[in-house]
């Protein structure tokens, strides 16, 4: 399992993959959560937390997860 960080509000996340993570469902490494690689229409490519996939528009675009920020336990996109 790699750490990193999430590529839209910065908080600690875990990627999951392989076999020490297949029936792991709670947060054991004290990182904030887990993430997905996401490929945009655009082109681009970012590492995001559940909480910034969850506040993405439909069609989301790499200025979208630029406006991305944690708020508290989710992530919000901020106002420009």
């Amino acid at each position: 399992m790699g750490k990193n960080t999430c590529d839209g509000c910065g908080r600690r996340i875990s990627v999951a993959g392989g076999v020490p993570n297949l029936w792991t469902f709670g947060d054991r490494d004290g990182s904030e959560g887990t993430a997905m690689t996401l490929e945009l229409e655009d082109g681009s490519e970012h590492l995001l937390c559940y909480p910034c996939i969850e506040a993405l528009p439909d069609e989301p675009t790499a200025a979208d997860v630029e406006r991305l920020e944690q708020d508290g336990e989710t992530s919000q996109l901020r106002v420009l």
